[in-house]
């Protein structure tokens, strides 16, 4: 895991499978998505490498349930007075109370799905508490006042998280970075189409960072490129 600088207050945890965000705020600090199951100590280490101790966390925000993002929800979770938060839609799925939607994958991502899971063993996410179930247009208080967005499509109740003062965007797997650089629609979507019609609303918004799932960030210009690649799906 590598921990890398974005902003003052913004911090990028690359991992090989399924990056974490952390902002820093003056009453604490937020963590976007988890990592897979066992990236909980490799976090906190990037936590007390900028000072800061577990308990220091105050909200873990999850985009979705998949296990790369929700993995280590449940250790985190018990690091001290962390909310948990979820969309609605995703929240059964996170706590364990229903199995989630598989994707449905195109011939060449089928391809790929095997490639990326060939050796790897599958480790579900371990279930964990949902303090607060999120919906579209609901505010966090973090990063100057964060707007949530419901953007199903990767899954029922995927959601990106907007801070408009400092113009970043947290995407989870709607939006990924292709190894070229290229900004690309996520891929393994339950819902194809949905995921299309949510890539298109984040391209309407006003943002300078965006932090990919998966992917390097892109940390200038985002507006653009995800507007470019919502043109290249919809003609």
């Amino acid at each position: 895991m590598d921990l890398v600088e974005l902003l003052p207050s913004l911090y990028f945890l690359r991992f090989p499978v399924g990056h974490v965000y952390l902002w820093r705020d003056p009453d604490g600090l937020t963590l976007i998505d988890s990592g897979l199951p066992g990236s909980a100590p490799l976090i906190e280490d990037a936590v007390r490498s900028l000072g800061h101790s577990p308990s220091d966390v105050r909200r873990l925000v999850l985009t979705h349930f998949h296990e790369d993002h929700a993995g280590s929800a449940a250790d985190i979770a018990s690091w001290g007075e962390v909310t948990v938060y979820a969309h609605r839609d995703d929240a059964p799925f996170v706590r364990g109370e229903a199995a989630g939607p598989a994707p449905i994958l195109s011939g060449w991502e089928r391809e790929l799905w095997d490639a990326v899971h060939a050796g790897m063993p599958h480790v579900p996410a371990p279930p964990v508490r949902v303090d607060r179930e999120l919906g579209d247009g609901d505010t966090l208080d973090f990063g100057g006042g964060a707007r949530v967005l419901a953007v199903p499509g990767h899954t029922p109740g995927s959601l990106a998280v907007h801070l408009p003062g400092p113009g970043v965007l947290f995407t989870g797997d709607t939006v990924a970075r292709a190894p070229d650089g290229q900004v690309i629609l996520g891929v393994f979507n339950a819902d194809p189409a949905g995921a299309v019609a949510s890539l298109a609303r984040q391209a309407a918004l006003d943002a300078e960072i965006a932090c990919f799932g998966h992917g390097e960030p892109v940390t200038e210009g985002a507006s653009g490129l995800i507007r470019d690649a919502a043109a290249r799906l919809t003609g």
